[in-house]
């Protein structure tokens, strides 16, 4: 026998919190500011606001750190811990994998609020328990090597 298949029309809105079959991916806040410089700048306008994230900046010595290494490696170490540390749906250790001090990355990921993935859900409403994808890994990444250029530049 044949069965007929109900569809359902979409909600029109979305209320209260969502997990990561409700909500679309393309309404996260990662896309829509760290994608353009008029993006990243509001971005960074908004973490500034917080007593918290903006009392990160590099220190001489990791000004120095970044100097001898270049951006490119810098970037590449980005790439990896956010590949290692933040991408995966249950990272281990959420909320305690990113250290405060040691590498020029670790400053940018809390100064930025993507130290964890809690923290990206707050500010940027990457939902927990899902992967991140390779693409918006690479916006993450941009966005981290933008605050640390910014950063290079008030050091000079």
């Amino acid at each position: 026998t044949a069965f007929k298949t109900l569809e359902l029309p979409a909600p029109t809105s979305w209320r209260g919190r969502w997990n990561s079959r409700e909500k679309p991916s393309s309404d996260w806040r990662i896309d829509a500011l760290m994608t353009t410089l008029a993006g990243r700048e509001k971005a960074f306008r908004r973490l500034a606001k917080s007593k918290f994230r903006s009392r990160f900046h590099l220190s001489a010595e990791d000004r120095q750190y970044i100097a001898e290494k270049g951006m490119e490696t810098i970037r590449r170490h980005c790439e990896d811990f956010i590949r290692t540390r933040l991408a995966l749906a249950t990272p281990p250790n959420d909320g305690r994998q990113t250290p405060m001090r040691g590498h020029p990355v670790f400053l940018a990921q809390h100064a930025c609020a993507c130290c964890c993935r809690g923290c990206m859900e707050k500010w940027w409403k990457v939902p927990k328990g899902t992967p991140i994808p390779p693409a918006r890994q690479a916006r993450i990444v941009d966005f981290l090597m933008a605050w640390i250029e910014k950063e290079c530049g008030k050091g000079q």
